[in-house]
């Protein structure tokens, strides 16, 4: 199959070439993100290859039908990027990676809580100035602390794991009860407000949707301990960005570890070391000392490219089989988001 891969990077690109000796695709690789101006790159492919940031919206899977594209296969785990009612209509098969590696974002996050609470990145740069004063450094224990995790799927579980590994009290929340968790003592399931008023700690790792945007706004941030710390290796509108901006202000939150960011389109990813930030928001936190900012890179680990790569082309591979009428490979129902081949 003749695949068009959108918003590549040579980290992508190397990983996926590896994985498709045994494939034996089309790779078409293009730098620039899907998008109505740059959809026509797809002509004579059969399926696209998007990541977090492209844009899968009805107009975009409209055009891509009209040239013929049957697949869109998402490198990633999250779809809130991909109108999957329109991808139905249009007769397009949409897929996912489920799960690569939780150890990836969950080890992110705890390097973020890390490097917050003992101030390694400032204490780096004054060491590098010849500055070997401590004042201004002062960290806390994580041992002892309470930590909430929202969302305890793989990755929130990886981290909870992890924290009690530090002493902490884990607190969990999640529609969706994991009795492991409980089982193995690792974390105790109470209300959300209950988790946001007892976390001196508070990690994200739930899906964006329409009842999680913003689920950590101005009313939950009153909820919360003065000083508390929030991390998000999640999504970016997992947070309202104003009203973190005025608690870290207000010092209601003491400090954020950030690896996704709610205006990150046409931010992340690229270079912008040359220009002028327009984002009065992102570059205000990118000034405050008790705020971190990663370019969502909780994934970028080996392991989870090679996943990445392998599960997605396998998933291309499958899908073709039912295009093409051969006989059908089984997919695991957690990788298949719509098959729509009508």
């Amino acid at each position: 199959m003749r695949v068009a891969i959108f918003d590549t990077h040579q980290f992508d690109r190397e990983s996926l070439v590896r994985a498709n000796s045994t494939s034996g695709h089309d790779l078409v690789f293009l730098e620039v993100r899907l998008n109505l101006s740059t959809y026509t790159l797809a002509a004579g492919c059969q399926a696209v290859c998007v990541f977090v940031n492209d844009t899968v919206d009805a107009g975009v899977l409209r055009a891509l039908a009209q040239l013929g594209v049957r697949l869109v296969a998402l490198r990633c785990a999250g779809f809130n990027n991909v109108d999957l009612a329109a991808a139905q209509q249009c007769g397009i098969a949409v897929v996912r990676v489920p799960e690569y590696s939780p150890h990836a974002i969950a080890e992110h996050a705890v390097a973020l809580l890390l490097a917050l609470d003992r101030k390694l990145i400032r204490a780096t740069a004054r060491v590098r100035d010849g500055n070997f004063s401590l004042d201004g450094l002062v960290g806390f224990d994580l041992f002892g602390k309470t930590v909430g995790v929202l969302g305890t799927g793989k990755i929130g579980a990886t981290f909870a794991r992890i924290m009690r590994g530090f002493g902490c009290r884990v607190l969990g929340w999640d529609l969706h009860h994991n009795p492991e968790l409980e089982r193995d003592h690792v974390l105790v399931y109470q209300s959300l407000n209950e988790v946001l008023e007892s976390s001196d700690i508070l990690s994200l790792h739930i899906p964006l949707n329409s009842d999680t945007r913003h689920i950590v706004g101005a009313e939950a941030i009153s909820r919360m301990k003065p000083g508390v710390v929030l991390i998000n290796t999640g999504r970016g509108a997992l947070i309202d960005t104003p009203a973190l901006v005025e608690a870290l202000k207000s010092g209601k939150v003491g400090a954020a570890g950030l690896d996704v960011y709610e205006e990150e389109e046409g931010v992340f990813f690229v270079d912008h070391s040359g220009e002028v930030l327009a984002d009065e928001q992102l570059a205000w936190l990118l000034m405050c000392p008790n705020v971190l900012v990663t370019s969502h890179q909780a994934f970028l680990t080996k392991e989870a490219l090679e996943k990445i790569s392998s599960t997605t082309l396998d998933s291309i591979t499958s899908i073709e089989s039912q295009i093409s009428g051969l006989a059908e490979k089984s997919i695991a129902d957690q990788r298949v988001l719509l098959v729509g081949l009508g």
